[in-house]
Parts: structure tokens; sequence; C-alpha cells
């Protein structure tokens, strides 16, 4: 594990569920985290309920759909703009009914903006002062739901299948990019399976905590293995696990 104690961790989608859980375990480990939601009083209060516990907070607002907005955002954060890790976990679930041909345009638009071009924007954001600086951390927030493999293949639910699929395609790519590690930025999509949040309901198996757990141990990973390689990226991670696209 790399400390982090000093470093600065954008997350958002950080105000509640596996986002606001992996502020928690990263703050903890003494990382400064900027928790971006919505609503401000919501990111307001998701920072208190942190510094209570002791972690360097900040709640900030900002729709992550409008890049403008973000990248003011993160001229307004100074120094604390320069991310070294980012956490793209904002995201929302589609209509329960929404099958590919029964999906308005409405809502495939409302479900791609947050789940794909939030991811894009925040990366686009964030990620280019970790390329000039040659060290960070890129962690999208996806989905078993958007493999071609196993779950993700079985229909129903599509603007949301669909948008975790891009996500994919989209961290797989930027990995490419930075040369799976050999630029210094990791970069990877993690699936944290059906948790215990507004969207997986209060019945879901696991803790929100515990969905975030490969998400810190992404975070605050070595970016070489004891052979002086790059550490593995570019892939989909569940439970600190490579599993297939």
């Amino acid at each position: 594990m790399v400390g982090i104690e000093g470093s600065t961790a954008i997350i958002t989608g950080g105000t509640r569920g596996i986002g606001l859980a992996a502020a928690g375990g990263l703050g903890a480990l003494g990382a400064t985290v900027v928790l971006i939601g919505q609503d401000a009083s919501r990111a307001a209060a998701a920072a208190a309920s942190l510094q209570e516990q002791g972690i360097d907070a900040i709640g900030a607002a900002c729709d992550v759909t409008d890049y403008d907005s973000l990248a003011a955002l993160a001229s307004e954060l100074g120094p604390l703009g320069e991310a070294d890790i980012l956490i793209a976990s904002a995201g929302v679930m589609s209509e329960r009914m929404s099958k590919t041909l029964r999906t308005t345009a409405a809502e495939w638009q409302r479900v791609m903006s947050i789940n794909v071009d939030g991811v894009f924007n925040a990366m686009s954001v964030f990620g280019p002062g970790m390329v000039e600086r040659r060290v960070g951390r890129i962690i999208a927030v996806s989905a078993c739901l958007g493999r071609f493999t196993g779950p993700g293949t079985s229909g129903g639910l599509a603007p949301y299948r669909v948008s975790k699929a891009a996500v994919n395609a989209l961290v797989k790519n930027l990995a490419a990019e930075m040369q799976f590690g050999k630029r210094g930025v990791l970069v990877d999509a993690m699936c944290p399976n059906h948790c215990r949040t507004d969207m997986g309901g209060p019945d879901a198996p696991r803790s929100a905590e515990e969905g975030a757990d490969t998400i810190v141990w992404l975070a605050t990973r070595d970016s070489l293995l004891p052979d002086g390689s790059p550490a593995p990226s570019g892939f989909l991670w569940e439970d600190r696990e490579v599993i297939p696209w």
C-alpha cells in the first residue's frame, strides 16, 4: 500500500453511497477528500459527517454533466483541484422497464449524461494534471451489468447497462493512452457489486463500505510491482481481482 497522507482525492457522487464510503476510507488514510454532489446542502452535510471522524473533507456542489461548471469548480478549489486521486462515482439507475425499444429519448439522455458524460468530464478536468505530474489514480465506478459477459448481457435496463459498458470502454481506452501505467497514471474500472445504497436498496447483501473496499485498494496500491514493472492497469476489478469485461 502507498501512503496517501497529504494527497487529494476528488470523488464525484461523493455525498452518499459508494462514493461517500470511498471518501471515508481514503480520508481515514490521511487524504483530503473533496466530495462533489449536485446538492450543496447534502455536500456540506456529507463533508461534516466525515469531519466529525477527524477526516479533512470538503463538500462542493456541481453538475458533473456540465463540463464548464466542473472546470470552474476545479479552478475554485485552487491547489485542491490538482487531484492525486479521482474517483468517478456519480451515477444513476435507469427506469425499471427501460428495455432498449421501450426507453424514451429523454431517459436515455438522462442516464448517459450522468453515467458516461460525467465520467468523461471528470477525467478531462482532473486527469491532465496527473499526466503532467506523472502520478495519479483514476478509478471509475462501473457495474457488472455493464460487462459483455455474464450478467451484463441479460437484457433490460438498457440505458444503465449500455452506459456502464461505455464507462468500461472509456477506462480501457484512457489506460491504453496512459501506456497502462508507464506514464505514472493508473486507470481502472471497478464493480462494487450489490450494496445497501439509495440505488441498491436496504436489502442488498453488502454495505457501502464493503463495496468501496476495492476503490480504496486501487487508489493506494503501488504503481510498480516488486520486479519494477508497472502494476496492472486498464482492467475491470471486483473484490480486488480482475474480472472479464
